[in-house]
């Protein structure tokens, strides 16, 4: 059985779809969502406005706000309560790098539109590569 389950959301389909499939399938468990927003660079599309903000971290929360209301309203639905917490950086990296603290991540396959996904890479891929704990990809 499983305590700690960490659900990346990117406020995607799939991601959501993931939330509810660790819902449904680990319902003793505590559920964390987290969004990782990236780091200001020329080529992380909405990112680029990170980098004019005096508090990267509040901004990054305030990017994060609809993913993690929408969330909310899932576990809902479930009669569940989750926690949230935001990411800075790439996002594969960040998810692996938390990882240790739970016991599996469950994902959606992929995120985000065409352009997103050519640029940050296949994430979920490397999530499961990278992962110390066991990966569960929805799709």
């Amino acid at each position: 059985m499983l305590a700690r389950v960490l659900v990346p959301m990117d406020g995607s389909e799939l991601s959501e779809r993931a939330l509810e499939y660790a819902l449904e399938n680990h319902p003793d468990a505590e559920i964390t969502v987290l969004t990782v927003v990236g780091e200001p660079s020329m080529m992380m599309g909405e990112a680029v406005g990170l980098v004019f903000e005096d508090d990267l971290e509040s901004a990054a929360r305030d990017r994060a706000k609809a993913v993690h209301e929408r969330a909310r309203e899932l576990a809902a639905e479930h009669d569940t309560e989750i926690d949230t917490t935001v990411g800075l950086g790439r996002p594969a990296q960040t998810i692996v790098d938390r990882a240790p603290d739970y016991d599996a991540i469950v994902m959606g396959s992929h995120g985000g539109d065409l352009v997103d996904r050519l640029f940050v890479g296949n994430i979920a891929e490397t999530v499961f590569r990278r992962a110390p704990v066991p990966v569960t990809i929805v799709r």
